[in-house]
């Protein structure tokens, strides 16, 4: 080869390999950019959400509306500038407007249309109705549970044209643990066949009393066996018996051996609160172990807030409560 040939061809040669070089590093720092890309996208955090959908007990708010004043058809407007998709109702919170007239239907029906015109309004769905003050249905005699069950359908009805999927009800009347199970048994299988025809459920909350003995709450629920019969496990309403004359608990059910045996019936969860540390995080309740349990038991439905103590006002405990929720709800395997 002629040295001018040489010469030229290694010149090219030169030039090719410096061009493949000039790709290769181009093609390294483009590489680098992508796995530098990869990296930030993978460090972006995916906000989950919850496995269950929030409401709001109005119970939360009974201290506004007995001692302030505050209507309680407002309830609705509140809970959606709380953040709340559910309405939970307490039906004593509309008397004396309702006592006072007998529960009459007139009466019944006001408080139906107003409801469910608040509720459309501010784009919420009605949940339940936590009734009160109608009579025990675990009475031993039988003409007075009869009659409680009597009191109970016009709440059914309320309820069904509400668009609501449960009543609450309470199982107090007899503290004998036998004839409590009987009893309990007679009045709520009385009440759900009429609440069958409704497309309603009724639903026991632990709520005082042989109710918050989560293994006799749950037997009865096995006896009952009607698919519209279920229980409202509450996180905290455990306390069996109360000293005489005080608010103090003298025997008290273990939570969440509680909530755990009333969790294969729920229809409906009550997550109670009363006080809050500095992170936030309930005092006597665990709640990523009680949310736990919830999804374990494969519940996806409402969870209620009912904020009940006194360190905060009512809306700040409210707001604290569906905050520490919504922190627990992370934490669930």
């Amino acid at each position: 080869m002629k040295r001018r040939n040489f010469i030229r061809n290694s010149s090219n040669a030169g030039l090719a390999l410096s061009i493949l070089g000039l790709a290769a590093c181009k093609g390294t720092k483009k590489e680098e950019k992508q796995t530098e890309a990869s990296s930030e996208t993978e460090e972006v955090e995916v906000e989950i959400e919850p496995f269950f959908k929030l409401s709001l007990a109005q119970w939360s708010i009974h201290r506004m509306v007995r001692e302030d004043g505050v209507d309680p058809y407002t309830f609705a407007e509140k809970a959606k500038k709380w953040g709340f998709s559910g309405l939970e109702y307490v039906s004593q919170l509309y008397n004396p407007e309702l006592s006072d007239a007998g529960y009459s239907e007139e009466a019944m029906a006001a408080f139906v249309e107003k409801s469910n015109a608040e509720a459309k309004k501010h784009g919420l769905q009605n949940v339940l109705i936590m009734i009160d003050g109608q009579g025990n249905l675990a009475v031993s005699d039988e003409k007075e549970r009869d009659e409680t069950v009597e009191k109970h359908k016009k709440w059914v009805d309320a309820a069904a044209a509400m668009g609501c999927h449960s009543i609450r009800v309470n199982l107090s009347g007899s503290n004998d643990p036998e004839e409590w199970k009987k009893n309990s048994i007679d009045g709520l299988t009385k009440l759900c066949t009429y609440a069958k025809g409704k497309n309603i459920n009724i639903l026991v909350e632990n709520h005082g009393g042989l109710s918050s003995n989560g293994a006799m709450h749950a037997e009865v629920m096995k006896a009952v066996a009607m698919d519209n019969c279920g229980t409202l496990p509450d996180f905290g309403n455990f306390c069996i018996t109360r000293k005489k004359g005080t608010r103090e608990c003298e025997l008290m059910y273990d939570k969440y051996k509680g909530v755990k045996e009333l969790m294969p019936y729920a229809k409906a969860v009550s997550a109670k609160s009363h006080d809050f540390d500095a992170e936030g995080n309930e005092t006597e309740i665990d709640y990523v172990k009680m949310l736990q349990m919830v999804k374990d038991h494969g519940y996806t439905g409402f969870v209620g807030v009912e904020y009940e103590g006194n360190g905060l006002s009512e809306e700040e405990g409210i707001i604290a409560t569906k905050e520490l929720l919504l922190k627990a709800s992370k934490e669930i395997k």
